[in-house]
C-alpha cells in the first residue's frame, strides 16, 4: 500500500467523505452512516468535532469522526465519541483505520479528554485499549441493539469517581435507529 496522510477534514471534503462511506458499508446503511458523517462535519459543538480523513495518492481513502458528548460529571470533563469510521474496500485491512484511529486518540489524549467512547466491534476497537469495563458506568444515550459493541477508553480525568451516569451525543448521533 502507498503511504497514507492524515489530515483534518476541509469542507472541500464532503463528497469524497459521503463516497467513502457509500463505498465502504453495504446498502442501505451505507446511505445512512455517510449522512451522518456529512451531518456531523457541519454540526455545532462545543468543543468542536474532530474530523481526519486519510489519503493516499491524493485521494481520501478513509474518514473518522470524534464527537464530544457530555455527562454529569461537573465542570471540566471532556468525553468524546468515535462515529463513524470509514475506509474505502481497496484500503481496508491495509492499516488505514488505525493510523486513522491512532492519530485521532492521540489528539484527544493532548487535548486532555478524559474519555473516548465507541459503539463497535470489540474484537476490532479492543486492540486500541477500547474495553466494555471503562463504558460500564456511563449509560448510552439509546437503548443499544448490540450492547457488547458499548466500549470505552479512560484517558485522562478520576478513576475513583464510580458514579453511573447517562451521556449524551451531538445532534446527528441522537438517532434511536443508530444504536
Amino acid at each position: 500500500m502507498n503511504t497514507v496522510n492524515v489530515r483534518p477534514t476541509a469542507s472541500r471534503d464532503h463528497d469524497a467523505i459521503r463516497n467513502v462511506y457509500l463505498r465502504a458499508f453495504p446498502e442501505p446503511e451505507n446511505r445512512t452512516v455517510a449522512g451522518l458523517a456529512i451531518e456531523l462535519l457541519g454540526a455545532a459543538t462545543r468543543p468542536d468535532t474532530l474530523g481526519l480523513v486519510a489519503e493516499a495518492d491524493g485521494l481520501i481513502v478513509g474518514h473518522i469522526a470524534f464527537s464530544p458528548v457530555t455527562a454529569d460529571f461537573g465542570e471540566g470533563w471532556l468525553g468524546f465519541i468515535l462515529a463513524p469510521l470509514g475506509i474505502v474496500p481497496a484500503h481496508q485491512r491495509a492499516g488505514v483505520g488505525s493510523t486513522l484511529i491512532d492519530a485521532g486518540m492521540a489528539r484527544l489524549s493532548g487535548d486532555g479528554v478524559d474519555v473516548v467512547f465507541v459503539y463497535g466491534d470489540p474484537s476490532y476497537y479492543g486492540r486500541f485499549g477500547f474495553t466494555a469495563e471503562a463504558a460500564a458506568r456511563f449509560l448510552p444515550p439509546y437503548e443499544l441493539q448490540f450492547p457488547f459493541g458499548w466500549q470505552a477508553m479512560r484517558m485522562h480525568g478520576d478513576a475513583s469517581d464510580t458514579r453511573t451516569v447517562r451521556i449524551s451525543c451531538a445532534g446527528p448521533l441522537c438517532d434511536p435507529s443508530l444504536w
